[in-house]
């Protein structure tokens, strides 16, 4: 189940990503998953926080705005010692997002993926702390749904555990409402694999999943096709033989495939306190010595993106502001912060990440946090805020003459012409023109290109019988392009211009393009250079069932490459791995780049 971990806790920025989110200004990416992408920025007094941009095709749901709207409201209530604490979000943006407080700290994932199995102290104040953590967010009305060694973040102080309730907000929209169950197969419990049923009891399996996880470095109930684990969770035993003795009936009761069987939370303190030779104190020195390094090297952030310079506010117009009044669009924490912070005149500070003011907007994460309203016009105005915030008063303009105008129209018209006559090319025949339409001008000394010259196309170049595994990609860019395996993000939401996906608990299986779009050609088209340029009819993915031996896929990259990929067939069923074999055709940079 675990995948190998990233390069770095912090990735660069790429060019499809937005440079600032709700006022947030961003500076490098902490992740991806299956409902979005999660970015590190700043508040305006520099605090880092973890900001979670939900995928466009969630976003376009209207019940998954309503239940995301809900969950978020329920998430802001939590404030345990436990978790990451939501700091503010946008719910009915074009693409709904939301912070919370930053967690300088492996996942349990990493970090077993990384250095292995943990020590039984260790196993035991993760499970105490994963344990209160879940007794304050099923306080506020909250089922995790999908707690998972992902979702533990090991901080120096304790665990934190994270995305409470969200998952929630996917379960039932258009996405999942086909059958598709919400949540990860391997950490599921019985009743939410086999009926979808979750109650509180179900994070209480989850737990006894991720201490067994902890404690021997593996799932209790396997690795393997996600059918194949959600099948051995529902019908048979875990597999803890090499569980620790002490832990065996804590885990045992935790994983119950009856929910009233299962212990309640503060049981399971309890027995954590009895299991341990010494008291269970949370300290720096809860972790092995070389998850704590990996701890210390998360405290190194990087920077903030640089502030644009700023540039000179416009006044305002009838339809821009009216006085004592303020734009109606949607501001967020980030703005209210700024603005409350910000000091009137030229030597006010710039914070990074900042936006500029609007009207407040309560935030039950910080009980009492009010700035009171209206601000007056032009308080907390500054270079560079344009129509974005308060302005100050503009001058009054003057009245203009309308005879000056009509009259310097007409001279500016006048030379207008005159420039034009002298720029335009001598088409009188005076001048003869060679067969490559350059005309000669030896007689002035020179020459002059009658026009611009059309640019020439790339050579293509082909590689055939091409591999390409299941959850493994290809970028247009590489010579030779090889297929490679996405860890970080899944070639789903990875960076791959081709990928190929299969779907190990349905079996559906898709073709698709993560960083580019895709147009699977007719019988009678043959793929070409000129053809795929003029094809219109885009997608981002395409059923392998779509497609039969012969097919050819015009590819479009935002990079500027351009490809024709001919599938050739796929693996038997007998065959022990997943892959289908293509033809590839790239004409590299044949496009400008783009970052739509």
């Amino acid at each position: 189940m675990s995948s190998t971990p990233s390069a770095g806790p912090f990735q660069p920025l790429k060019a499809d990503d937005p440079p600032v989110v709700g006022g947030y200004r961003l500076a490098a990416v902490l992740g991806a998953g299956g409902m979005g992408k999660v970015y590190l920025s700043y508040t305006p007094g520099g605090r880092p926080l973890a900001v979670k941009v939900i995928r466009a095709e969630f976003s376009e749901d209207p019940e998954f705005r309503r239940r995301f709207q809900q969950e978020v409201r329920s998430a802001q209530r939590v404030q345990g010692l436990y978790t990451a604490p939501v700091i503010d979000s946008d719910t009915e943006g074009a693409q709904p997002w939301l912070a919370t407080a930053y967690v300088p700290g492996p996942s349990l994932a990493h970090a077993v993926a990384r250095y292995g199995k943990l020590p039984l102290r260790s196993v035991l104040l993760l499970t105490v702390g994963v344990a209160e953590a879940l007794g304050v967010i099923h306080g506020a009305g909250i089922v995790h749904r999908d707690l998972k060694p992902a979702n533990v973040l090991l901080a120096a102080d304790g665990p934190r555990v994270i995305d409470f309730g969200i998952a929630r907000a996917a379960d039932t929209t258009a996405l999942t409402g086909t059958g598709v169950s919400v949540g990860t197969p391997a950490f599921m419990a019985p009743e939410q694999a086999s009926a979808g049923t979750v109650t509180s009891a179900t994070d209480v399996f989850a737990l006894g999943q991720i201490a067994a996880y902890a404690a021997i470095g593996a799932p209790a109930f396997g690795d393997g096709p996600s059918h194949a684990v959600l099948y051995r969770i529902v019908h048979e035993d875990p597999d803890l033989s090499s569980l620790p003795d002490e832990l065996r009936p804590l885990v045992g009761r935790c994983l119950s495939r009856d929910p009233a069987d299962r212990p309640a939370l503060a049981d399971i303190i309890r027995m954590c306190h009895e299991i341990s030779p010494t008291p269970l104190r949370q300290g720096e020195d809860w972790l092995p010595q070389e998850v704590a390094g990996s701890i210390t090297e998360r405290h190194r952030l990087p920077a903030p993106a640089p502030t644009p310079p700023p540039r000179p506010a416009a006044p305002p117009t009838p339809t821009q502001v009216s006085p004592g009044s303020h734009p109606s669009h949607p501001r967020t924490q980030a703005d209210h912060i700024a603005a409350a912070m910000t000091q009137t005149g030229p030597a006010a500070p710039q914070f990074p990440g900042a936006a500029p003011p609007g009207p407040p907007r309560g935030n039950p994460a910080f009980p009492g946090y009010t700035i009171q309203p209206p601000y007056p016009q032009g308080q907390f105005a500054q270079p560079g805020w344009g129509g974005n915030g308060a302005f100050p008063p503009g001058p009054t303009p003057r009245r203009k003459r309308p005879g000056l105008i009509v009259a310097g129209a007409v001279l500016a018209g006048v030379a207008g012409l005159a420039l034009l006559g002298i720029l335009l090319p001598d088409r009188s025949g005076d001048s003869t023109s060679d067969k490559g339409g350059r005309a000669d001008s030896s007689a002035g000394g020179g020459s002059a290109d009658s026009g611009p010259t059309k640019p020439v196309d790339p050579r293509p170049v082909s590689y055939k019988g091409i591999d390409l595994s299941a959850s493994y990609e290809l970028m247009l860019a590489d010579n030779p392009p090889r297929p490679k395996e996405n860890n970080d993000s899944g070639v789903l939401y990875g960076d791959g211009d081709f990928y190929f996906h299969r779907d190990s608990l349905f079996g559906d299986e898709q073709v698709g393009s993560a960083n580019g779009k895709l147009v699977v050609l007719k019988n009678s088209q043959k793929g070409s250079l000129e053809l795929c340029r003029q094809e219109s009819r885009f997608t981002e993915s395409l059923g392998l069932d779509q497609l039969t031996p012969g097919s050819q896929i015009c590819v479009l990259s935002k990079a500027g490459h351009i490809a024709v990929v001919t599938y050739r067939g796929k693996s038997g069923d007998d065959d022990p791995s997943r892959y289908i074999t293509i033809d590839l055709t790239v004409w590299r940079n044949a496009e400008e780049a783009s970052q739509d």
